[in-house]
């Protein structure tokens, strides 16, 4: 299995509190729990957007079967191309995970078809993440409930279509609660939204949350081969 980590790098490179957090990027930080968590069969690379193709150009998405997804201060860059390339691709049956602010991206707003929208606000509060289908294979190893110990604060209402499957709930010391762990499916691609990981906050070194990351990846990967669209013509017999 090719998973391709993707990040925005900015806030790592332009802010000295978010470096010292993650001084090899965000990116790097979910790539290693991946690869900790994943299985020797899952081979992972890492693409950011100051790359050629903003690290997405054919022949990487060509080579990737699960993508993950993190995106925060700079979702309007990403071009048009790349939004069009991935979309098709997760359509034709690429696996999607996307991270915290990436419920914002134009990648996962054009593939839910909504806003994306939600309530936040940032005071370092604890967030407990409630496991809510314990036999889902994204739950596998996961405690009833974990915390994070300082975390954004995300909450309803979360502009996004129902849920295919709802796997984690989160609720937070300010009375919030929030959809945090949503799985769908667009086209023969599988998405999975994870919450938890702002990047004032260690999120992505704790092992219950590159847990539930490696997991997702997993249960997102294709079954079969990926296609170039979700749907190839049936050619009739000829009379």
């Amino acid at each position: 299995m090719r998973v391709t980590v993707w990040g925005e790098n900015v806030h790592e490179r332009r802010d000295p509190e978010v470096a010292a957090i993650y001084p090899e990027g965000m990116h790097e930080a979910i790539a290693q729990g991946i690869r900790e968590q994943g299985g020797a069969d899952v081979s992972v690379c890492t693409a950011t957007l100051d790359q050629p193709e903003q690290g997405l150009g054919r022949v990487v998405l060509g080579a990737t079967d699960v993508l993950t997804w993190w995106g925060h201060a700079a979702h309007d860059d990403v071009a048009d191309d790349v939004v069009r390339r991935v979309c098709d691709r997760v359509r034709g049956g690429m696996g999607l995970v996307v991270l915290h602010s990436g419920h914002y991206s134009r990648v996962f707003r054009e593939l839910m078809g909504t806003t994306c929208a939600l309530r936040w606000r940032n005071a370092g509060e604890r967030e407990l993440v409630w496991t809510v289908a314990p036999a889902h294979p994204i739950a596998d190893g996961l405690p009833d409930v974990f915390a994070i110990p300082r975390q954004e604060t995300y909450g309803e209402f979360f502009d996004v279509p129902p849920p295919d499957e709802l796997v984690f709930i989160s609720s937070f010391a300010g009375g919030e609660v929030f959809r945090s762990g949503c799985c769908f499916a667009r086209g023969r691609g599988r998405i999975f939204y994870f919450s938890p990981g702002d990047q004032e906050y260690p999120v992505y070194h704790q092992a219950e949350v590159r847990r539930v990351i490696a997991n997702a990846v997993r249960w997102a990967a294709p079954r079969g081969r990926v296609r170039d669209a979700p749907f190839e013509p049936i050619h009739a017999d000829p009379p």
